[in-house]
């Protein structure tokens, strides 16, 4: 009796002959580049000794057709992304422009990170241009939206992850804070939005520019988000006073048209929006997709959120809740010794 081939290798050997015999391509093998947070894997194969790209996008899982036309869209305002050669929608498989291997975040160090930020900062506001596809508008990050990611630190976070039994006070702290955090999101003017522009999206081309991927989630939404995304990114750990002065130099440039006090309280409020959305997906990602290396970087997210909410008064109760009662059971999860965590201060 055959064996059933796993999901994964299947898909594999199926994208591979959907390359030979669909495709103007030719493919022999398929090498793993990565699978990423999401159902995508990412594969790369020679053609005419030039590096290619094969994507496996599970269409129950992934949405490859806004992928394309936010590529196409992205291209139109200048931004550096793939080119896409060919697709088939149906079976969710494309195969586009190889990137190479120089992740922005391999290439960070104390004497390169001024300039490559610079560079990266310079991207945000060509993004923010794109508020459409040929499709359709984007997807607007509004009310429902916000409540939908706050809502998966409480449930996967607290709940499921931690298993926090939380007293009728602190629940209503939550809900009250996350409804500030929401309103503060809001008032700000809106843009195009990238969603997930960090150090391992961000790809150093062979001319020194910035190339863009994973950008299938884009939005429009608050003006200060892709930069909380690049700067405060649960996988880089830079001094405030750096973080601090990359935002001045970015606001002077593009947006000295806000006030700073309000354009930093901006930021803040999104980076408690974001990082609170993160801290709950990395919990997700570890007990539904069983991808447990994510959890490792919650402790992190959390530093930041205090920082963010120890700033503003309406903010207080909620930053000692994290930091009392949140970060200690996360740490003691993961068997972390409190004292010897290394945290961003």
């Amino acid at each position: 009796m055959d064996i059933p081939l796993p999901f994964k290798q299947l898909r594999k050997q199926q994208l591979q002959t959907w390359i030979n015999q669909n495709t103007d391509f030719e493919c022999s093998s398929l090498e793993t580049v990565s699978e990423d947070a999401s159902f995508r894997r990412y594969y790369r194969f020679i053609y005419r000794d030039q590096s290619i790209i094969a994507v496996d996008a599970p269409p129950e899982n992934e949405n490859a057709s806004q992928f394309i036309a936010v590529a196409k869209a992205y291209q139109a305002e200048g931004v550096k992304v793939p080119e896409i050669y060919t697709y088939d929608l149906e079976h969710g498989f494309y195969i586009q422009q190889d990137f190479g291997n120089r992740i922005f975040s391999d290439f960070l160090t104390a004497d390169s990170c001024d300039q490559l930020y610079f560079k990266a900062l310079a991207n945000i506001p060509l993004i923010q241009n794109c508020l459409s596809t040929e499709k359709a508008p984007l997807p607007v990050f509004d009310g429902l939206f916000i409540d939908r990611e706050l809502n998966i630190f409480t449930e996967w976070l607290l709940d499921k992850y931690l298993q926090l039994s939380l007293s009728q006070a602190e629940k209503s702290m939550l809900s009250q804070t996350f409804n500030t955090i929401k309103d503060s999101c809001l008032i700000q003017p809106k843009v195009g939005m990238h969603r997930d522009y960090h150090s391992r999206n961000l790809m150093l081309l062979d001319d020194n520019k910035i190339g863009v991927i994973d950008f299938q989630d884009a939005v429009v939404g608050p003006i200060t988000y892709d930069a909380v995304s690049l700067l405060r990114d649960s996988y880089q750990n830079w001094p405030k006073e750096k973080v601090l002065g990359w935002l001045q130099n970015w606001h002077a440039e593009y947006y000295v048209q806000y006030p700073w006090t309000e354009f930093k309280m901006w930021f803040d409020c999104v980076g408690m929006q974001r990082h609170i959305k993160i801290a709950g997906i990395f919990a997700r990602l570890s007990l539904r997709d069983k991808k447990t290396n994510y959890v490792l970087d919650i402790p992190h997210t959390l530093h930041y959120l205090i920082d963010e909410a120890s700033q503003y008064p309406e903010y207080f109760e909620f930053s000692n809740f994290v930091r009392e009662r949140v970060l200690p059971n996360v740490l003691q999860k993961l068997k972390v010794n409190i004292t010897g965590h290394k945290s961003e201060d």
